[in-house]
Formats: C-alpha cells, sequence, structure tokens
C-alpha cells in the first residue's frame, strides 16, 4: 500500500465533489429561496395549503398517487402574440409602422379594434414589434404563452419551477405518467364533487380511465331518515343500490382539497405567462 495515502485522497476528493455537486449547490441554489409577491395584491406565492388540504397531502402519499401521476409541467420554449388595441392620434404613422412590419391590412381593418397583429412568433419578432409600434403612440399589448407538449395537453399555463413547490414537503414530482400530470389539477378540475367522484368510480367522470377505484376511502351504508349532503351523486350505472348511499370518509375528503389546491400558474420572474389571447382571423402568419 506504498500509495495508500493518495488513494485515500483521491477518493475523500471525488466523494467531496460529489457532495459539493449533488447537496451543497443546490442548496445553495434553490434552498435561500424565498416567496414570491404576486403582481397587483399583498399576498404572495405559493401560499401554504388550507389545513384540510395539508392533511390531503399525507393521503395523497400514503396511497401512492405519486407512483402514477407527476406534479411537473414541462415547458420547451415561450412565444408571443401581439395585440393591436387602439390607433391613438395619429393614424397615418400607425399605417407606415404596420406597412414596415410586413402586416397586409386594409384600411377598414384599423376600425375594428382590438386586433391581433401576430401570433406564435419569437421574441425578436415581437420586440421588433415594439419598438416600431411605440413612436406612433398606438396601443397595444404583447402576451408572452408558454409552449411544449403538456401545455398542449392543457395540463399547465407555463412550465413548474423551483419556486412552485417551496411550502411542499415532501416535494411530489414523481418519475412517471400512467396517468396525467396533476400540477394543476386544480384549475381543470376546481368542482370537488367531481374529484370525489372519480377517487370512487374514475370511469364516472372519465370515460375509459385505467385508474383504479379507491372505494375504500368511501362508506356505503344505508340511506337514514335523511340523506347525508355529502352522499356522492354518481350516474346510475354507478350508484350503490337503491336504499343506499356513498359517503366520503374524512380521509377522501382531504385528498379531494389537496387535489383542488393543485395549481401553478402566477406568472413568475423565471416562468412569465400571461392570460391566453382569443384567436382572430386577423392575426397575421409569423414574419
Amino acid at each position: 500500500m506504498k500509495h495508500g495515502a493518495y488513494i485515500f485522497l483521491a477518493s475523500f476528493l471525488a466523494l467531496s465533489a460529489s457532495w459539493c455537486g449533488l447537496v451543497l449547490a443546490p442548496q445553495l441554489q434553490l434552498g435561500r429561496q424565498t416567496l414570491s409577491p404576486i403582481t397587483g395584491t399583498t399576498d404572495q406565492y405559493p401560499q401554504r395549503r388550507p389545513g384540510l388540504a395539508e392533511a390531503g397531502l399525507q393521503v395523497y402519499r400514503a396511497q401512492g398517487c405519486v407512483t402514477c401521476h407527476s406534479q411537473q409541467t414541462r415547458q420547451t420554449g415561450a412565444v408571443f402574440d401581439v395585440v393591436l388595441n387602439e390607433l391613438g392620434t395619429n393614424e397615418t404613422a400607425v399605417a407606415l409602422a404596420l406597412a414596415a412590419l410586413k402586416v397586409d391590412w386594409k384600411p377598414a381593418d384599423l376600425q375594428a379594434l382590438p386586433r391581433d397583429l401576430f401570433r406564435g412568433v419569437d421574441f425578436a419578432a415581437a420586440d421588433a414589434a415594439e419598438r416600431t409600434l411605440k413612436p406612433t403612440g398606438a396601443k397595444f399589448s404583447i402576451a408572452v404563452r408558454a409552449t411544449g407538449p403538456d401545455i398542449e395537453r392543457g395540463w399547465g399555463l407555463r412550465g413548474s419551477v423551483a419556486a412552485d413547490y417551496l411550502q411542499d414537503q415532501p416535494v411530489l414530482l414523481g418519475a412517471q405518467r400512467l396517468g396525467p400530470d396533476l400540477a394543476n389539477i386544480g384549475l381543470r378540475q376546481p368542482d370537488v364533487n367531481w374529484h370525489l367522484n372519480h377517487l370512487y368510480a374514475p370511469a364516472s367522470t372519465v370515460q375509459g380511465s385505467t385508474m383504479p377505484p379507491y372505494r375504500f376511502l368511501f362508506e356505503v351504508r344505508p340511506v337514514g331518515l335523511q340523506p347525508s349532503p355529502a352522499a356522492l351523486k354518481l350516474p346510475p350505472a354507478f350508484a350503490p343500490p337503491a336504499g343506499y348511499e356513498v359517503v366520503p370518509t374524512d380521509d377522501a375528503l382531504a385528498l379531494a382539497a389537496y387535489l383542488v389546491s393543485l395549481r401553478a400558474s402566477v406568472p413568475l420572474f423565471e416562468a412569465p405567462v400571461t392570460v391566453a389571447l382569443p384567436a382572430s382571423s386577423a392575426a397575421a402568419p409569423a414574419p
């Protein structure tokens, strides 16, 4: 073991470098993040989940939902939509600016505002439109839209970033998607009753669903003198026998509350996004 000291030192340095790269660096980069202010309000993002939703997170963990569902919306890029809202006082300057931008509009088009100038263009085109239109005094807006397969599926308005998980312990990112991503399921399905029905009989809300039913989170019992106000309203094919009702347990209510609380749509510095604009037949193709 003539070179034992060198071997030990090399091993120590390799392990130290790995620790610094995998533990220390992420802690320095992400562990010190603070909550982000929400524009136009005094609130900060993300807010802590309500108590029932916090309890539901533990039910979500206990039932292994993270095995089949992820909570991370992926974004591959961003595009921009430019909309002309008002002409201002110098219509001639606006018309010249539009000509410079190669927007093929008739004079009558300028009287029917707001109208799209461009949809789905890159930053350079949106920046050029801003620099050309701003001196004219016209009022226009530029919206940012995230792009990517997850966005197209309607799973979120933007990609997930580290700030979305600051209030979660543990973070349930997931590793595979046997079911859809749930990072924004509270926006897609904000009705607690929908989630309760889905947990009891998934096919009652999603035709052809392969999700296993979680009926052990519910109680099927005879209807008393008065039906329970919490009883599920199920389609006939999934309803219990006559004289019985399906009532969610506390765990089912907590899990549904947790699912409704999953919302990550606040625009952030590292993940800008604007509410999508309605399509318009006047939109010009990307240059």
